[in-house]
């Protein structure tokens, strides 16, 4: 089916919100790096906890409650299966600030976009044409190389790449929406999250932090809510093929801050994967395009 044209003010409004969301996406590791004095389960724990305020605000300005009664407990089983997939995300992300591993974060989100595709076609049999095919391949032989020249596998990107990949897959077959969604998952986990929170500052040695630090943790809702209200803004009013566009702005951009603000080192082999990478993405979106355009007329 064709997508829908939207009027140049509203697409320019979604570009807008778009460059706005993965801007904020690409400069989220300086938020993680600012609070490196809190563990890395105790950050998720805070993110979670600090979210479900704002959710719930968001929930009820869209009067989505009522679609609560429209799921089933299958519908529930997957979004718990959701939440585990999406807590374990932003678990290995920010334990991949903690150790100073920005630019594998930035490979993972590279590699995301082909993973998606590739589950597409595994999962729901959705047909992989034969650009999108060798774009997939060129990432493969990317993370190869890797493997080869370091003689370890970038398991952080991948985990993170996988993980947000089967994330968006069952959020695809359930159809939920994406705040409603995001609430149910979030309430699921808040009980084990504020659980370990109460561990974490009772246990000896641990915790402990003066109300400044809380005052950061607790800014972790708002990093974690207002890129995806952005991001929410942008799907409504760009079709799909020209929000994909953006997606690379935010690896982009924690890859610049990694090497320029951070000092990571890159070693030579991994900006060969990088430009294997960057043409698997290249070959992708040009396929995407091409086809959206021959469907379109």
């Amino acid at each position: 089916m064709a997508e829908i044209e939207q009027p140049r003010g509203v697409r320019r409004a979604g570009a807008a919100y778009a460059v706005a969301a993965y801007t904020f996406w690409g400069f989220a590791p300086a938020y993680f790096v600012w609070i490196k004095f809190a563990a890395p389960l105790e950050v998720v724990a805070h993110r979670i906890v600090w979210s479900l305020p704002l959710l719930a605000l968001l929930i009820t300005a869209a009067r989505q409650w009522g679609g609560l009664r429209l799921l089933s407990a299958a519908d529930y089983l997957r979004l718990f299966i959701c939440a585990v997939l999406l807590s374990a995300n932003w678990l290995t992300f920010v334990y991949a600030i903690h150790t100073e591993r920005i630019v594998e974060t930035a490979l993972g989100y590279y590699i995301n976009p082909l993973v998606s595709i590739v589950l597409g076609w595994l999962v729901l049999g959705e047909s992989m044409r034969v650009l999108q095919w060798l774009a997939a391949g060129v990432a493969a032989l990317a993370v190869s190389f890797e493997v080869l020249m370091l003689g370890e596998v970038p398991w952080l990107g991948l985990l993170l790449a996988f993980s947000f990949g089967f994330y968006g897959l069952l959020r695809k077959q359930l159809g939920v929406a994406s705040s409603l969604g995001l609430g149910v998952e979030t309430v699921m986990l808040a009980p084990v999250a504020l659980a370990f929170i109460v561990f974490w500052e009772t246990r000896a040695g641990s915790g402990g932090h003066d109300v400044p630090d809380y005052l950061l943790l607790a800014l972790g809702g708002v990093v974690t809510i207002t890129p995806l209200l952005w991001f929410a803004a942008a799907a409504v009013r760009l079709p799909l093929t020209v929000l994909g566009f953006f997606q690379y702005i935010a690896p982009s951009l924690s890859l610049l801050l990694a090497v320029v603000v951070y000092g990571e080192p890159v070693a030579f082999s991994r900006w060969v994967c990088f430009g294997l990478i960057w043409l698997a993405l290249a070959i992708f979106t040009m396929e995407s395009v091409v086809h959206s355009r021959r469907a379109r007329a």
